[in-house]
């Protein structure tokens, strides 16, 4: 078993945002910031160039300096999304493959811990699409040489379920750290992966950022979520009460962290890396011009109004003054 399964077994791992401007230019002084609070907070990891940072969408030369940023703020493992950049063109499954190799080839050479692998859509209706997922990971895993986590995200964010059989297999390859299960709404196949993977030994890793408290008590064992962008506290506090068996707690916590998911992730769904900036604005831990998501749908003002709204009904610390 490879020594960061344990490292990172019970760990809350943040899906962090990119600051930047309506423009989609990246402001590196911001995430220079940023990325000290976070690593300040009570996290046991980071995850860069995830969907909720936007990393497919990123330039290369903006991708290495996000993860170097971090590399340099924080020694606790990263773990860097890797699959198609927006910006490569990738007609069929093997030039996908190419592409997402070549992608976690770089996060190797920039110091990332490990690797998560975007599915290839593209394979969930091949009759042997399950056999080249496998092979995917496996290249990923030999070029690269970094631990895998695998990842099960749900259509509207370009991916496809993973049926138990092949989150078994993926399991069973040395290479792999765990799966990462990001659903959405599917209970069933949440619950079906994540109980695929018992017995194996690897990390169940939640990325159910509205259903985080169920998918612990369906045993996942640690997490990786976007939701803890901006208030890691929140999500820390629900995995705490939950390890220590303190039910009462883990209601309370719970519930705070469903109210916070609410207002965040919400119809439609992609508005949701928009919704965590304006979170991160208002806690201070990014300026309002490096709050913007230009690759999300445009949402109304009352949906930020609704965000802030609850946060600080969450917590009277909301609103600390920004960087600049």
């Amino acid at each position: 078993m490879h020594p960061l399964v344990e490292r990172l077994r019970g760990a809350l791992l943040p899906a962090v945002v990119t600051p930047m401007d309506r423009h989609g230019v990246v402001d590196h002084d911001a995430l220079a910031d940023y990325a000290v609070r976070v690593a300040e907070g009570p996290v046991g990891g980071v995850a860069v160039w995830a969907h909720t940072g936007r990393g497919l969408h990123l330039s290369e030369d903006d991708r290495s300096r996000v993860l170097a940023t971090w590399r340099q703020a924080t020694a606790a493992p990263l773990v860097a999304g890797v699959g198609v950049p927006r910006a490569v063109t990738a007609p069929d499954p093997g030039r996908a493959a190419d592409a997402t190799v070549a992608m976690a080839v770089r996060a190797a050479e920039l110091g990332a811990d490990a690797v998560m692998v975007y599915p290839v859509a593209a394979l969930g209706a091949l009759p042997d699409g399950h056999d080249r997922a496998v092979r995917l990971h496996e290249r990923v895993a030999a070029e690269s040489g970094l631990p895998l986590v695998g990842f099960y995200l749900h259509g509207e964010a370009g991916g496809y379920p993973y049926p138990p059989e092949l989150v078994r297999e993926l399991l069973a390859l040395p290479s792999m750290l765990g799966i990462k299960t990001a659903t959405l709404d599917r209970a069933i196949g949440c619950q079906d992966a994540i109980w695929a993977a018992r017995g194996t030994g690897k990390l169940t890793i939640t990325g159910e950022d509205r259903m985080f408290g169920p998918s612990l008590m369906w045993g996942a064992d640690t997490a990786l979520v976007g939701i803890a962008a901006a208030r890691a506290d929140l999500t820390a506090d629900v995995m705490r009460a939950w390890a220590a068996g303190d039910h009462t707690a883990f209601v309370a916590a719970s519930d705070r962290l469903d109210r916070f998911a609410a207002v965040t992730f919400l119809a439609p769904i992609e508005g949701y890396v928009q919704r965590m900036m304006w979170a991160a604005a208002h806690e201070g831990l990014l300026p309002e011009d490096a709050a913007h998501d230009p690759y999300g749908p445009p949402l109304p003002a009352a949906e930020r109004a609704a965000v802030v709204a609850r946060l600080d009904a969450l917590s009277p610390a909301s609103g600390r003054p920004a960087r600049r």
